[in-house]
């Protein structure tokens, strides 16, 4: 499970920024909160963050993002000369600066704090603890190409430092050779699962694609596989859109002169009526939304791995937002201690108006940009609010921050 997570010098998040998944002890446990061994407090399913437009919420996401490729990737993907790409702070002397990103998390109950810095150039810096045991150890610290490997980590250290790149991890190269030791972090990483709406690829040979985020298209047809596809047929029916039943139906697509097979997604509007399927192109933006979602879901709640969704509301009604939450809240739907951490704009998450609220407040993080440009991501425990207090309307009348200014507008628009 995530811990804690660290960034410095990412698009806007120009000072060092922290997003902490550990419960606060002034709230009372709840099925929110697991007890992990090998760490201190509890540690919470869910996290979510709010903001205006352009405060940098989505670039806290981004950073997660950036992290999980730099590891998976970096060895197997990037150019070998091409230098380290990344998107640091874009003016000032942030511009030339490194990068800073770390990760501690508890896997199989052993805590690993694991970080890089990078510059444009290559990997500055780079270093895993861990803590068997509850003892602290020193796998390895880099700086540059010079590496110092604690007695702790077996493997082929000397082989795998001569095959890393100076562009490149060497956690990702170390995956290469098959390092048992750092493969549970490695897959920590791997099975992390980012849904942002950028990543949207529109192919206008095949609608199929124009609507999945890029990375999800074999993971929908690999449900029909897996059996998943019945537990995304299950979500749709318990949210009441109208959907009783999910194919995939084979197709032959041309291209000039060549043939070649892809698959169709059919949804039934109508139980047990042949003549109510409907393409999945044609269905409203929110069944797309949930039906691109839901695998990652079910995926993350699989593996017990980290599912973070920039905008969980896009498109979405608000009920469908907190059955998804809910399903990681939840022991019984969520019994490998899955987190899911989201941006959001719908208030109805913080207040009473559904029912009682579906976060706590430890749970609730804000952004805003400071004088400079940069963004400031902190807690809403900061403002130590009364159990009583409404938290919803409390943030919409700017008490915790974190909102679009807009008196402005308001005074034009009179």
């Amino acid at each position: 499970m995530l811990i804690e997570f660290r960034a410095e010098n990412h698009r806007s998040l120009k000072e060092e920024q922290v997003l902490t998944l550990t419960a606060s002890n002034r709230i009372p446990a709840d099925s929110r909160v697991r007890t992990v061994h090998g760490v201190e407090n509890g540690l919470l399913t869910s996290a979510v963050i709010y903001g205006g437009n352009a405060s940098g919420k989505s670039n806290v996401l981004s950073a997660m993002a950036y992290m999980r490729d730099a590891v998976v990737l970096s060895h197997r993907a990037w150019d070998p000369e091409g230098g380290v790409t990344r998107s640091p702070f874009a003016w000032g002397d942030s511009a030339a600066a490194p990068s800073m990103y770390e990760v501690t998390c508890v896997i199989d109950s052993v805590k690993y704090e694991y970080g890089f810095v990078v510059s444009d150039q290559q990997v500055e810096e780079e270093w895993l603890y861990a803590w068997p045991n509850n003892r602290k150890q020193v796998w390895y610290e880099r700086e540059g190409n010079q590496f110092n490997f604690g007695d702790k980590l077996d493997g082929p250290n000397k082989l795998v430092q001569e095959a890393t790149r100076d562009n490149a991890l060497y956690l990702s190269t170390a995956m290469q050779f098959g390092s048992s030791h750092l493969k549970p972090l490695f897959r920590f990483f791997s099975k992390m699962s980012v849904a942002d709406r950028s990543n949207i690829r529109f192919n206008a040979r095949n609608p199929f694609s124009e609507i999945l985020f890029a990375n999800d298209r074999q993971l929908t047809l690999d449900m029909f596989e897996t059996g998943l596809v019945d537990r995304v047929r299950d979500l749709f029916r318990d949210a009441d859109v109208g959907i009783f039943q999910i194919k995939r139906e084979e197709q032959e697509l041309t291209v000039g002169s060549r043939k070649f097979k892809d698959y169709r997604i059919l949804l039934q509007h109508q139980p047990n009526d042949e003549n109510s399927w409907l393409d999945l192109s044609e269905e409203s933006e929110g069944t797309k939304t949930l039906f691109r979602l839901a695998p990652r879901v079910f995926q993350a709640l699989n593996y017990g791995s980290v599912l973070v969704v920039d905008e969980l509301e896009a498109s979405l009604h608000p009920l469908l937002g907190m059955q998804i939450l809910k399903l990681f809240c939840c022991g019984n739907t969520n019994s490998q201690n899955a987190q899911l951490i989201f941006t959001t704009h719908d208030t109805n998450l913080l207040g009473t108006t559904l029912g009682e609220p579906m976060l706590r407040r430890d749970q609730v993080w804000f952004t805003e940009k400071d004088a400079t440009g940069g963004t400031r991501l902190y807690p809403l425990t900061d403002y130590k609010p009364r159990n009583v207090e409404n938290l919803e309307r409390g943030y919409l009348q700017g008490r915790y921050g974190a909102i679009p200014f807009i008196g402005q507008l308001v005074a034009e628009a009179e």
